[in-house]
Parts: structure tokens; sequence; C-alpha cells
């Protein structure tokens, strides 16, 4: 596609016409797709205009002085309550007097509903269509009333008099009190009459009508600053609040149509999370009931603090909770729990499946219990005797402030030298380079390794003491029952286990500040105490690193439109233009975006940028990993992920990723696989992180995007030899950066074209022989393990009838053929026609793969085979008693003649043994009636490897017998008995892949073979009605496949011993068969060491060998752009769920080397992305 494909198509920008002036106004449908009576335009007027009458008259009353000002809100209010009620209430008598009635419905393309008859001013169709009324009952009484409230309170926030009060200006008492009372109005009509969707989105679907509640929210904020105001006395800061709000609140509507402020569960999630991380040192969840439960326990530690008498009370109590709340409370309450079950129930215990959870035990507990135990005895040692002293260069505090500076620059220097790139511009010289191989890698990173433990010590367990003894010396801490102390100490004593390395920087920064400037009337050391300023000093962190990242993010997008040429559209210059001459106003959006937290929202990811609404740091509501397109690639994510998370584990804890903080994202590739890494949550030595797996069948835009990552580690990792010490980052502002690579077991996938070897006329011509060879050994080593499960089963009487219950058939067959001596084999010489025949049985559209499945699930299907020419009749089985006339009508009605042949079933004889043993490696005697003819019988004598039978023979060693003769392989070795079952079960096999002729296969035969897709024949009629039969003639001949290919690239096999172990290794360590096989997912999940395939490209006339070997590989890991990542996110939600542009092909999907568009809309939680693997919570323990 090219880059004017069109942002919205022809249906969706009228359709973004029709609802975006109705989000303006609050409901109202100004613009329908077809033509509607003028009263229906002329209603919505009137109703939206209500809540201004009614405001009006208690205004009205109230400035003629007849009625008091709360007088005349009362009655307002009151006014809009029952106005609100009849208007419900009119809704509910429309609904039903309507009768239902099924019509056909004439669907105009541009329209985004039906088209309505309206047949009157005030008929049922006109208030059903302009009030659509609530789905809940109590959502009909309930927002009445607040609409009654909002109305009242709303004239009361209005009235002329108390404006003028405010402003002295007339003029502006007018523009306040006009277009005040339209946001009124428009707060009203979306939350009483129709409401409008909302441009800030966040919940896909409004199941309890919480979107009409958004508005009058806002309003309700703004009137309750007024109503403080108007109780508080002499408070000059409410009444400069109340005067700006004021004026603020006139352009609600527009914040509200620009998607700024955010929907109320959005604003819930977000305000709890900025209050936890900032007002009290902790982390965001993953979830929203951990973030509720954390926010209450955290909120109640530091309410508690303020009640606290002493001061040594005070300090012992926040180093206790903050390290105890800074550790992973959920999954030490999960092995708590576990644990006590475990005691009342120890075997089911045994069998529970933690997966990748953090194994909580007694050294966790006794490593946890001696920090804490440590840090409370230190804590309350140096503010017992040296806590007294005021900060000076000296005292105890500034000692303690030398030794964090130490720590913070010594940490920050290991950390930055064990990735590749130092600050992501210039080449580390201590990185190693040319890594390829995990050999290569982990000898050379040997010594980056001794510096990410160094580097692990001092940040878990030297940096949080060092830490904790600044704080405990603190003079601020003298001062008791101060919410400022409570709230700022309550704060850094969590954050200092929290969120060791902020806290660091945090604490330095201010130790700094307060040795560079003494003068204690300054306003930072007279008004705050140190727990308010690394409040302040962390707030202002953090919104800085959000500027700088959002700024890169908008400078990228500015470039990249103008740069790569797929994306210059014809406005791009334009666009450009524009934002240089208003790039102050590009910058104050940047700096509002990052105080407000919230992401930089690229229109259609073009350089016109707004402000997202605020929301949480994961960005999607749904609970992690709860959804996700499920397709055969994804069993290799879910593989791969255990391992991966472990070598995530080492490298977090080490520094490889640099600094990680929730929120951050990292992108893994290997191969043709993409892993998306997100942080979600970070605590004292662990942290908790969602990895998504990304699709594997490339599209254009995804493998350029993949093209474009790949070049840039390999530029990083594989392509170091050429370059300088201290080279520069060639794809610096990329949003990728490159960080390190990391040893993951996981599958390496090789694809081989087997020309020259599935072809060759030498190779196929063994083919028949080796599956000889391969099913004598297959079917051998079948029986062997039947008389070894039989044997154990401990019956007597098996070891002397020596038979399996599934090879007893009361010495008959359920259907024989006679053989005869002809050679050439035909469906008119295999059998005569007979009146008992059931061979007319219809096969209801089966094929190899059904057949293939009932065979695994042990189930033993009557397999019926449609003939060439018959009448397609339903199958059924015939029952022994029908009559010779039905059965001549069922010949008749198939076309074909009935011959009668007699009416008794064929016996096989009883097979006698020399060998009293050889029962139990005796093949099933249903297995040897496939209909051949003697002559290919002898044949099959001749070409049998006896000398093969006799050594696989040979290798049995019977263990399993409790009492057994010294010659029992002797014995067996001579039974021609024995040998000769053998020979007709791999002339049966044999008869029913290949037929009786002895002509090579071609190719495609084999592959139709390899695959279980044979035409259909006789012969495989007869081996698919012997399902386990079927299946390991099946196994041998992919074995045999498996080998030729192996003898045609590793050289011919030498003796028997060698051919043994092929066939071992393959029966051990393979899985051949075919990728959209049941079992190939299952081999991938037992984590078989090897797997093949064989495919055929029907387009090149080729086949392919596919394996996969599982190994210790180097999977390379870069670190995205926070914000470029969440702003592409928001843009996404705004385009699918508000403009509903969801066209396959629209540009906002389109590759982007720079962005990794198309990569980051496929990470985004479904139903906007579309991921094939989303993990649940991964506790990673970085200890």
């Amino acid at each position: 596609m090219g880059p004017d494909v069109p942002l919205l198509n022809d249906y969706k920008q009228e359709f973004f016409l029709k609802r975006f002036p109705q989000t303006v106004l609050g409901g109202p449908r100004f613009k329908l797709g077809y033509c509607a009576p003028l009263y229906i335009y002329v209603n919505q007027i009137i109703l939206f205009l209500v809540p201004w009458v009614l405001g009006g008259v208690g205004t009205l009353l109230f400035q003629l002085g007849i009625m008091k000002d709360y007088c005349t809100a009362a009655l307002s209010g009151g006014l809009m309550f029952v106005t609100a009620l009849a208007l419900q209430m009119a809704n509910l008598y429309a609904k039903q007097k309507t009768v239902t009635v099924e019509r056909m419905q004439i669907q105009n393309t541009l329209t985004d509903e039906d088209e309505f008859e309206f047949s009157s001013c005030l008929g049922s169709e006109t208030v059903k269509f302009i009030i659509p009324g609530k789905k809940y009952i109590i959502n009909t009484v309930f927002h009445s009333l607040l609409a009654g409230v909002l109305c009242g309170l709303g004239t009361w926030y209005l009235l002329p008099n108390r404006i003028t009060l405010l402003y002295s200006n007339i003029g502006g008492t007018v523009m306040i009190f006009v277009f005040g009372w339209v946001t009124i109005c428009i707060g009203a009509y979306s939350l009483i009459i129709n409401t409008a969707t909302e441009t800030a989105t966040f919940q896909a679907l409004d199941t309890y009508e919480i979107t009409a509640l958004m508005r009058p929210f806002y309003i309700f904020v703004f009137i309750a600053v007024d109503l403080a105001h108007r109780f508080a006395v002499n408070t000059p800061i409410l009444e400069q609040t109340n005067q700006i709000l004021h004026i603020v609140f006139i352009f609600l509507p527009f914040l509200w149509a620009m998607g700024i402020l955010p929907p109320l569960d959005a604003l819930f999630l977000w305000g709890m999370e900025q209050l936890l991380e900032f007002g009290l040192g902790g982390s965001p969840m993953s979830s929203n009931p951990k973030l509720l439960v954390m926010f209450l326990i955290s909120a109640g530690t530091a309410i508690a603090s303020y009640f606290i008498p002493s001061t040594l009370g005070v300090i012992l109590f926040m180093t206790g909770f903050g390290f105890i709340l800074s550790l992973n409370l959920s999954e030490i309450g999960f092995a708590f729990k576990h644990t006590m079950i475990g005691h009342l129930a120890s075997s089911k215990s045994k069998t529970m499946q933690r997966g990748l959870r953090i194994q909580f035990g007694w050294r966790e507990f006794v490593f946890y219990l001696t920090v804490l135990a440590f840090a409370l005895i230190e804590a309350s040692l140096l503010h017992q005797f040296a806590g007294f002293s005021s900060f000076s260069k000296a005292s105890p505090q500034a000692i303690a402030s030398y030794v964090l500076i130490v720590l913070l620059i010594t940490m920050w220097i290991l950390r930055e030298i064990q990735r590749v790139y130092l600050f992501g511009v210039f080449r580390n010289p201590f990185y190693p380079k040319d890594v390829r191989t995990v050999t290569v890698f982990m000898e050379k990173q040997r010594r980056l390794m001794k510096v990410g433990v160094v580097r692990r010590i001092l940040l878990t367990l030297v940096s949080p003491f060092a830490m904790i003894a600044f704080l405990s010396l603190d003079h601020s801490l003298q001062n008791l029952h101060s919410v400022s102390v409570c709230i700022g100490f309550t704060r850094i004593f969590r954050m200092v286990w929290q969120n060791t390395e902020n806290a660091l920087l945090d604490i330095v920064v201010v130790s700094v500040a307060q040795m560079l400037v003494f003068n204690p009337d300054l306003w930072w050391n007279r008004s705050l105490d140190t727990g308010i300023r690394l409040l302040l000093v962390g707030i202002l962190r953090d919104r800085l690193l959000q500027f700088v990242s959002k700024l890169q993010f908008a400078v990228a997008i500015l470039l990249t439109s103008w740069t790569e040429k797929k994306q210059r559209r014809k406005s791009t210059a334009t666009l450009i233009t524009l934002n240089i001459v208003f790039f102050p106003i590009l910058l104050t959006f940047i700096a509002i975006s990052a105080l407000l937290s919230s992401p930089l929202l690229p229109l259609f990811t073009l350089p016109v940028f707004l402000i997202g609404f605020p929301r949480p740091i994961r960005s999607w509501p749904g609970p992690v990993g709860a959804a996700a397109g499920v397709c055969s690639d994804t069993v290799y994510y879910q593989q791969m992920v255990p391992s991966l998370a472990v070598a995530l584990q080492s490298a977090l804890a080490a520094g490889s990723l640099g600094l990680f903080l929730p929120g951050s994202h990292y992108l893994c590739r290997f191969q043709d696989r993409l892993m998306w890494m997100l942080v979600l949550e970070k605590g004292f030595t662990y942290c908790g992180v969602n990895i998504k797996g990304l699709e594997l069948q490339e599209t254009s835009c995804h493998a350029a995007e993949a093209h474009r990552v790949d070049e840039i580690f390999e530029m990083a990792f594989e392509h170091q030899e050429h370059t300088k010490i201290f080279s520069p980052n060639h794809h610096f502002g990329h949003i990728l950066t490159p960080c390190t690579v990391l040893p993951v077991r996981l599958y390496s996938d090789a694809r081989n074209v087997l020309s020259g070897i599935i072809d060759c006329h030498e190779n196929l011509k063994h083919l028949k022989d080796d599956f000889i060879k391969v099913l004598v050994w297959m079917l051998v080593q079948y029986c062997y393990k039947k008389s070894k499960t039989w044997e154990s089963s401990g019956d007597a009487n098996k070891s002397k009838k020596g038979s399996f219950p599934d090879n007893q058939h009361s010495g008959s067959v359920e259907r024989s053929r006679p053989l005869r001596e002809e050679d050439s084999f035909s469906v008119d010489t295999i059998e005569d026609w007979t009146d008992d025949s059931v061979i007319f049985h219809l096969e209801p559209s089966g094929r190899m793969k059904d057949r293939k499945e009932l065979g695994q699930l042990g189930i033993t299907p009557k397999v019926h085979l449609s003939i060439p020419g018959s009448v397609e009749t339903q199958s059924q089985d015939v029952p022994p008693e029908m009559s010779p006339e039905d059965k001549l009508y069922r010949a008749v009605v198939l076309g074909l003649p009935a011959v009668d042949k007699g009416k008794q079933q064929e016996v096989l004889p009883q097979v006698e043994f020399s060998c009293s043993y050889s029962e139990l490696l005796s093949i099933p005697e249903e297995w040897r009636t496939a209909p051949v003819p003697s002559s290919k019988v002898n044949e099959m004598r001749r070409r049998f490897p006896e000398e093969w039978y006799h050594f696989i023979l040979s290798q049995l060693d019977f263990f399993h017998l409790k009492e057994k003769p010294s010659n029992l392989l002797e014995d067996l070795m001579k039974d021609k008995a024995l040998k000769d079952l053998y020979i007709h079960g791999v002339l049966s096999c044999c008869f029913g892949l290949f037929g009786l002729d002895n002509t090579v296969p071609a190719p495609s035969h084999v592959f139709r073979a390899y695959t279980g897709g044979i035409p259909w024949s006789v012969g495989l009629d007869w081996l698919t009605g012997k399902p386990e039969l079927f299946q390991l003639a099946l196994k041998a001949f992919r074995y045999t496949f498996k080998l030729m290919v192996d003898k045609a690239s590793l050289g011919p096999v030498e003796n028997f011993k060698e051919l043994v172990n092929y066939l071992e290794e393959y029966e051990n360590d393979w899985y051949i068969g075919l990728v959209s096989d049941l079992e190939w997912q299952q081999a991938v999940l037992q984590e078989k060491p090897y797997l093949f395939s064989l495919g055929h490209d029907p387009n090149m006339g080729i086949y392919t060998g596919r394996v996969l070997t599982l190994q210790e590989l180097l999977v390379q890991v870069g670190k995205l752009n926070d914000e470029a990542v969440r702003g592409q996110w928001a843009n996404l939600s705004w385009e699918l769920l508000y403009a509903t542009n969801d066209d396959e092909e629209r540009y906002s999907i389109q590759a982007h080397p720079v962005l990794l568009r198309n990569l980051t809309v496929q990470a985004a939680d479904p139903p906007l992305g579309y991921p094939v693997y989303s993990s649940e919570l991964l506790h990673l323990p970085l200890f």
C-alpha cells in the first residue's frame, strides 16, 4: 500500500462526521444518514435546552429577590428531577406500547444504524429514537435524581451575582453564564436523554452505563470547589482556584470532545496508581483488584503512622511496613496457602503444578526475616544515638550522603557497561564482540557476569541499608503528628525497598541540594521537610523522564514522516511546517501530557499530536494474559517462555536490560519469533512481567518491520569485529535500542529443500526394502512391549494362553477372504461379489486424518469406502440377520451384480508355534487377514529380511519373565510359524500403502503416504479398518523416509547395529510427522529434542523438510521507547473504539520501520491487537 492510503474510508468518514458532532453536543443527533422530519431536530433542541430553562426560572426568581440562592437551586433541581423522571417514563411507555413487528429493513451502507419510520411528533418511534432509555431500572431513578442535583447545583454555580463577585466584570459574567449553561446542558443531555459516545474510551463495552456519569462527574468537581469557597472563610487560594476553574468550566465541552479528560473507570484506576506510586511509595499493580487492595493497605499504613506517639515507634513502623509491603505479597500468600493445603492433604499438593510462580520456601523466608531484623536494628540504633544533629558537612547524615553518592555512581557504571551501547549512543568496549553462539558468548561474558553479581549485591543489600541510615538520621523525624512527615517518610521508607534505584537517585539529589544550599531562610529548607522534598524530587524525576521520552517520540514521527519515503504523504510538508511554526504549542502539549502521565497521541500516527487521557500504566483494562488469538504457532511460545523468563530474571537482576520500571517494554527476537515483554510490577527482589508472542506467518508489513529489527540487532551483536571502539549507534533515534543477548532453551527452525533426495531413483528404489525392515522392527517392538504389559498384569491364565485381549476374536475374524493364485490383482479378481458381502458400505466423507485421529483415540471405526460410480447413500451398519433380499437390494441400488458364493465365514487355521513363548510375540490375528494372493506371500518370503529379523530378536532381553529357558532367543528364531506371522503382517501393510505391484514409488506417492493421504484402494480400505496397525504402518513409513534422508545426507548404514541405533533415536528423541498433527504440538510442549516434518510447495513444485532442534541459543533483546508504545496504543484505542476504523489496510497499521507500527498494533491486548500468545503474570525473582 502507498503512503496516501486513506486514513478513513468513505463509509467511515461519513460515520465519523455523524458521530463527532454528537460527541461534542453530548448526544443530540442532528446529522443522520437519511431524511428525517423537522420535529425530530426540534424535539432534540427543546430537550437540550430544558436544564437551562428550568435553571433560568430559578435564576430569575433570585435576581428579582423573590427567593434566596439555595432555594432557587432546590427549585430548579426539583423541576429537573421531575422532568427527567417523566422523560424516562415516556420511554418505558413507548417501549410497552410498541408491538414488535419483524420486517425487512433496507440497509443504507452510509448509516451506522437502522432507519426509523416516524409517524408523529410524539409517536412511539420518535420517543424511542430521541430517548433510548436505560438498561436498568435503578439507573432510571438514579440518573434522574442526579440530573436534578446537577441542574440545582448548576443554577447555584452560575448565578450572575456570584460570578460578578468573582470577576467584577459584566462582560465576563455574561460569557461565563451563557457558555456555562451550555456545558451543563451538554452534561445533562448525556446523562438523561442520550449518552454520547466518548472519544476517551477505555472499556470496549459499557455494561453498567458508567459513560453517562462521566460529564456530570467533572461538572460536580468544579461545583465542589465553588461550594468549598462559599463556606470557607478567608482562603485566598480557594478564591483564585475558583476563578480559574470558572473559566476552565466553559471549555469542558472542548476537553470532552478532544478526549483529554478520562472516563471514570480509567480516572480512578490512574488516580490510585499515581497515589500508590508517588504518594505512598508503592508500585503499579498488574490487576485492578490487586491495585485496590494494595492502595487501601498502603493508605492505612500512612494514616496509622500519624497516631504513633513516639519517634522511635514511627521509624520502626515505617521501616517494617515499608519492607513488608514491598515484597511480593500475593506470591507469599499463594505459597502459604498451598503449604497449609499440603499439610492437610499432602497427596494432592504433590500433583499441583505451580508453573512459573516464585518458589517461596524456608530459604526465602529466613532471608527476608534477616533483612527485616537488620533494617529495624539499624534504624532504631541510628535514630536513638545519632539522629538529633542537624545537617552539616560533617554530620553523620552528610557522611551517609557521601556513601550514597559513591553507591549511585558505582551502580550506574556497573549497569551501563553490561549493555551493548552506552547511553544507547556509543558502543560499549567491554561488551563481548561478535556474539553468535552460546559457548562463545558465555566465555566472553564471564567478567560481565561477575560485574552483575557485584551490582546485584550493592542494589539488594548495601544500598537499602545505606538509605535507611540516611533517613534515620534526619532531624525532621523529631516532629511528631505532622501530616507531611507521615506522608513523605512513609513513602520513602517503602520506596527504599520497592524501587531502590530511583530512591537512591532521589536521596542523592536531595542531599546534594542540602550540601549546596545551607541558607535556612530559603523556601526549600524552611517550608519542606526531607520527606516532602523527596516526594517532589521523585515526581519531578518521573515527569522529566516522560517529557524527554515523549519528545523523542514526537521528533521521530516528524522526521520519519519525511525521511521515510513510504511514509511521505501529500500533507506531510504542510504538517511539518505547522509543527515547526507552532513548536511552542507542541512543547506545551508534551509538557501537559508528561505532567498528567498520559500518552502523547499521534492522530492516525501522523505528526498531529493530541493529549491522550490518563490511564493505568498497562494501557488496557482487561486482566493480564486473559485473551490471545491462539493458533498452531502458539505452542512455540508456550515452550520457550519458561526458559526465557529464567534468562530475563538473570538479566534484569544484573542490570543488562538497563533501568526497568513498571511500564517498560522490551522486544526479544529469535529467527521468526518476536516476543514482547511488558513490566507490570516491581518490588524488593522481584518483578512481574507479561510476555506476548507475535504471529509467525509474516505479512508484508510484519516482514518489513521484522527485517529492520534484524538489521538493528545484527549491527549491534553480529558485526562488531568491523567496528571501532565507541563507534556510534547507527540506529539512534529508533524506538528500539539493543541491550543484550540471552541464552534461552528453545527450538531452532531449519527448512531444507529435498530436491535430489526424494526424487532420486536410487533412494526410492531402496525405500520399500527399508520400509520392510523398519516395519519388522516396529512390529517386534510393539508385541514385545505388549508382552511386558500383559505379564505385569499378574494374570496367570494370560501366560498360558499367550494371547492379548485385543488379539482374541473367538477363533474367527469378522471378515475373511480366500486367497487366489493369480499374480494380477484387481477389484474383479480379488473376490467375487456375494450376497453376504458388506463391502458396499459408504464412507461418510471421511479422510485419512480422521482415520488417524480415531486410531489414536483407541477407537476401531468401521471404515467404508465408496466405490466409483456408485450412488451416494447413507452409511449404516448391516445387521447379521438382514435377509438376502435386502442385501441384494443394496447391491442393485449400487449397480453391481451379486453372485451367490455361500454364507459361511472363513476361519483362520490355528497357528501352532514350535516355541511356547512365541505367543508373547504373536501379532493379532486380525492383522493377518489382508486379501492378498498366495503368490505375493511367497514373494514376500523371499524378500523378507531374515537376518535382520533374527538380529532384532537377539536384542530382546525378556527381563520381565520370572522363569525363562536359557535358549529362549534361539527357539524364537527357529519358530517358522512366528516368522510367517510377521511375513503376513508386513505384507498386509505393504499391500495397504503400496499395493501389490513392485514398481518404484513416485515422489508424489511418497509424499501422500507420509501425510496419510493415499488415494483409495482395497488394500488401504482393509488397512484403515485396523486403526492400530495403520498407525504403526504410517509411523514406520515416516521413520523410513527420515532414514532415507539421513542416508542421503550422512552416508549409508554400515550394519544392523547402526540401523537399530537410528530407529531407537527416532523413537526416543524424535517426533516425525506433520506440523498440523496434534502430536506435533504435544511433542513441542514435552520438549522432544528433535522434530521432523515433510512439506510440499505446489507453486514451486518442491518438497521441503523442516527440522526443529531443541538447544540453548541466543535471543536478542532490546528496549523500546515506552512513550512511543503508549502513544501508538492510545491512537489504536481511539481509532478502533471511537472512529471504528477497523480496515485491515488502514494507514495506521502499515509498516513503519522506525516506529514499528505494525508490530506495536499486534502487541496490543485483544480485541484491538492480535498476539498469538499472551502469558499470565510471570513473577521473576531478582536475588
